[in-house]
């Protein structure tokens, strides 16, 4: 770009180039209501009114009210909307000021203050005021509810009657331009066919078309050559890229889990190919909804149906989640209060999770829907607990001559295993010692003589407990974790009859960490012996017995008979305590001569081979089995059960139990009976998905109107509720609903019969009769201008440079990536395939307004920011693929230069340049220093057309 900036074409082409265009950012619903519904009033029931509220006001302060807490207390107001670093508020929920602190019982979680933050971030918002509540307002009732528009039954289709009869192309036409005659709105122009092959293009498949395809559709003379073109766009298989790609959005795909020690989803790429594979295939939407909410419960055919309805349960698992979190029932109702959240924005348009707390305060959902509801999630499998919990999931079916290859192995498994054990136990009786917790010990009975074992001996000091080598006598041995050297003790008292002369033998387990002078001391009738016992060696004995020598004992009751292992003296490892054994003299004198020890030998040789040759085995069967492909997939939980509401939303004040079901308010009908032992999923997917529900239709009819048409007849396209907004044209709402379901719930006919609309195919210039009567749209006078998703300007930019990937499916994480911190976007493949990290984004992606995947979204902001002209000046992507553009059209057989240009401006932005463009790129072309034919004049024409507000937008 050096050229380019010492020339006249930086100061020039913005003139003929860059048409700027205002920014827009169509924010339906004032920031930060939700976030209050959800987390701040919450907490200040919680946490404040007690005495900051109607009844009690700790110094003079109100935080019952936007009021209130504006007029604030003796020390002012407490919140300044927009700057939470200067509110007295924060600095008081943070613990900064010894008099401010608040809540004065203990800091609130990190999570709710920086729920605070956003808050007062966004403004402080108060939705009683937006919305004329006063405190003492009771929400809607269901029957109140039922009322409303988006709760009525979806109407039949009825065709608007219109003036000129001969405009309208499709039905969805006639319902448009009837709103046009009333307000008396002539039909404005359509697009030119340049405009409209690119709109059609990125639209469909997130891609530029070629200059040759450009050329090819327009020297096409057929009337249907338009009908043609959609229906190739729709059954390649970028479609499915670009429109699956919608989706993810609103189900907050990622590929990490974000809260805490963030985590990879190392599986979650399998959920994002099912669902670009839906959409290119065109799977029934409800059907779509079926295997995502209960997919692990539908019959199936065959292995590749199971393995799709697995697969697809990850819907419910891949949202936002602190798997760290010590509480476990806490971290259980956040999970199934994300999974509402989403299924609600996603699939009703309803945003549910308002009524954790309380009976929501606008939509007739009371709480205990929310609790019919969360108990339908709370009885299904998500999260797997330990420590840092981790996501359910399942091993992926395979085909039956694999399943039948790794039921044999997993037989073959399991013989191993049982050989293992008996090998273990018979090394343990003939003296030898396995380091492994739990299973093969000693029974005391087994052995000869007075046994006792560590846990009828008394100890003095911390002694540990512990299974982990194998060959210890009864439950368990002690040790003295190397510490506290001189004050640990463990004195064993036998109960000897009759005194007499005994052989003393003490058991241990021996290893590389033990002490090689444990002290051990005899008391007997003649005094006392102390022997030092090097742990580290395995006895040669049967059952693997340290003999201390032969002492007489007296057989006075009231003699000082014990024998006493302590950590005295200086240690150089771990002292060891199990079982001491008495046995009388008598006894070891049968016992079998140095020959049998010999042979004891020889078998824990024996037997030791055979437990390595075992172990090796076992770990290769184990790793092949481990290899078998997993699936992040729910379950049912073995105990399915209702749950109580939990009052304001804390899991540990239970309140009345709630039957499982859904919302009231969307069907007449009562909610399908759920069997015994079932979570309900099964039931709530059937509910969802019944073609009475008024919600599902119409919230994925208006979705497929925003994608194709680049807004909602409803706007707030995750919110129909009161606080969202009316719909434009109900009555194309209902048809589109109505002719979705009638379709069997396909959504390409329905894309379809948009895009074929001569409404789709609007300039979108407005008429001045359609700025005066239609300032903000709200009619669809024109098309509303579409700024290309960030994926969308990325992969434009990879394919106009000859370096796009078109691999389908798989994972597209780094192997050896266990982090998304530092990660390197370096791939050359479709932005859908790009990894999705909730906290590392690729830089394009964060400049042009990707959805954040730690919230469920189904409409992008679009913001007009310095940093996006800066990336597109600067970034090495950017840099790199006009570079290779360059070398791509110098490839190129000779041509007229201004042929040349002309490619180029199809290329990039869809069309020739007008004569202005023309004459100003020539000039610069033919004058740039290096000349005409060196590939930095390209690149730099070419990296000037990537700033232009033409690239970015479609017209």
């Amino acid at each position: 770009m050096s050229h380019l900036r010492s020339s006249a074409l930086l100061t020039l082409l913005p003139a003929m180039l860059l048409s700027l265009v205002a920014a827009s950012s169509s924010a339906a619903e004032v920031p930060g209501l939700e976030l209050f519904e959800k987390r701040i009033r919450p907490a200040l029931l919680e946490h404040c009114q007690r005495c900051h509220g109607a009844d009690k006001q700790q110094g003079g302060l109100r935080l019952d009210s936007r009021e209130g807490w504006m007029r604030g207390g003796d020390s002012g107001p407490v919140i300044v909307p927009g700057k939470p670093q200067e509110s007295l508020l924060m600095h008081a929920l943070h613990y900064e000021d010894l008099a401010l602190e608040m809540p004065p019982k203990g800091k609130l979680p990190a999570a709710i203050l920086e729920a605070f933050e956003s808050w007062i971030l966004a403004g402080a918002p108060d939705p009683r005021e937006h919305h004329g509540e006063a405190e003492s307002d009771a929400p809607p009732t269901v029957e109140q509810g039922r009322e409303f528009w988006a709760f009525q039954p979806v109407d039949e289709p009825t065709q608007p009657p219109v003036q000129n009869t001969t405009w309208p192309a499709t039905e969805i036409d006639r319902y448009v331009l009837a709103k046009w005659e009333s307000a008396q709105i002539p039909p404005p122009a359509e697009a030119t066919d340049e405009q409209l092959v690119r709109r059609l293009y990125f639209d469909l498949t997130g891609l530029p078309p070629t200059p040759e395809q450009i050329r090819q559709y327009r020297r096409d003379p057929s009337p249907a050559a338009y009908a043609r073109l959609v229906d190739r766009l729709l059954n390649s298989p970028r479609f499915g890229q670009r429109w699956g790609r919608h989706w993810l959005s609103v189900v907050r795909y990622a590929e990490s889990s974000g809260g805490g020690r963030t985590l990879l989803f190392p599986d979650a790429w399998r959920y994002r190919d099912y669902v670009i594979d839906s959409f290119n295939n065109d799977v029934p939407y409800d059907q779509f909804l079926r295997e995502q909410i209960a997919g692990d419960l539908l019959p199936h055919e065959d292995w590749q149906q199971r393995r799709r309805q697995l697969t697809a349960t990850a819907f419910l698992l891949l949202g936002p989640t602190n798997y760290e979190l010590q509480d476990k029932d806490v971290l259980e109702m956040d999970i199934v209060d994300e999974q509402l959240d989403t299924l609600g924005k996603s699939v009703l348009g309803m945003t549910i999770g308002c009524a954790r707390c309380h009976d929501h305060k606008f939509d007739p959902i009371p709480t205990a829907d929310y609790y019919a509801l969360a108990g339908i999630f709370k009885s299904t499998r998500a999260v797997i607990h330990s420590n840092v919990s981790t996501w359910n999931t399942a091993p992926l079916p395979v085909d039956p001559a694999q399943q039948a290859a790794d039921d044999a192995a997993r037989e073959k498994l399991d013989r191993l295993r049982k050989e293992l054990a008996s090998a273990e136990q018979q090394l343990v009786e003939v003296g030898g010692q396995v380091k492994k917790p739990g299973g093969a010990s000693i029974d005391p009975k087994t052995l000869a003589g007075i046994v006792v074992d560590d846990d009828q001996a008394e100890k003095v000091g911390e002694w540990k407990e512990s299974t982990h080598t194998r060959g210890y006598v009864g439950r368990h041995y002690v040790h003295d974790q190397g510490e506290q050297r001189g004050r640990r003790r463990v004195i064993y008292r036998p109960e000897l009859p009759a005194g007499g002369t005994y052989e003393v033998r003490i058991s241990y387990t021996a290893g590389s960490n033990r002490s090689t002078r444990a002290a051990v001391q005899v008391h007997h009738r003649s005094g006392q012996a102390t022997v030092a016992v090097n742990q580290r060696k395995v006895p040669d004995t049967e059952h693997g017995l340290l003999s201390l020598g032969t002492f007489v004992f007296a057989a006075d009751p009231a003699a000082d008979n014990r024998v006493v292992i302590s950590n005295d003296g200086p240690q150089d490892g771990v002292v060891i305590a199990d079982a001491v054994v008495f046995v009388p003299v008598e006894d070891v004198a049968k016992t079998p001569a140095s020959d049998a020890a010999q042979a004891r030998q020889q078998r824990r040789k024996t037997l030791a081979a055979q437990i390595k040759r075992l172990n090796d085995q076992i770990k290769k069967l184990e790793k092949r089995l481990a290899a078998r492909p997993k699936v992040m997939a729910t379950t049912d939980e073995a105990e399915p059960a209702d749950i109580p509401i939990a009052i304001r939303g804390v899991v540990h004040q239970p309140g009345p139990m709630v039957p499982r079901g859904g919302l009231q308010v969307v069907s007449q009908d009562p909610f399908p009976a759920i069997p015994a032992r079932q979570s309900g999923r099964l039931q709530l997917a059937q509910w969802l998905t019944d073609a009475d529900n008024p919600l599902t239709s119409r919230v994925m009819a208006n979705r497929i109107w925003q994608w194709t048409m680049g807004r909602g007849l409803v706007r707030t396209v995750d919110n129909f509720g009161s606080m969202g907004q009316r719909p434009t044209h109900p009555e194309l709402l209902d048809y589109l609903a109505d002719r979705f379901v009638d379709g069997g719930w396909a959504i390409k006919p329905l894309v379809r019969e948009i895009v074929l609309s001569r409404v789709y195919r609007l300039s979108t210039e407005a008429t001045p009769a359609a700025r005066q009567a239609d300032p903000n749209n709200d009619l669809f006078s024109r098309l509303p201008r579409k700024r290309l998703h960030a994926e969308q300007i990325r992969d434009a930019l990879l394919a106009i440079g000859g370096n796009l990937d078109d691999t389908l499916e798989g994972s597209t994480i780094r192997k050896g990536t266990r982090s998304e911190y530092g990660y390197q976007f370096t791939s050359t493949r479709r932005s859908v395939y790009v990894p999705v990290f909730r906290n590392r984004l690729p830089e394009i992606f964060e400049v042009f307004d990707f959805p954040d995947p730690n919230l469920q979204s189904g409409s992008r902001s679009t913001s007009t920011i310095a940093s996006q002209a800066l990336l597109l000046m600067n970034h090495p992507l950017v840099m790199d693929q006009a570079a290779a553009a360059a070398r791509r059209l110098l490839e190129r057989p000779p041509e007229e230069l201004s042929t040349r240009i002309d490619y180029v401006y199809r290329q990039v932005i869809g069309r020739t340049p007008n004569p202005s463009e023309r004459q100003v790129l020539q000039r610069f072309v033919s004058e740039h220093p290096d000349g005409p034919a060196a590939p930095s004049t390209w690149a730099d024409v070419y990296q000037t057309l990537f700033q232009s507000i033409d690239f970015r937008h479609l017209f």
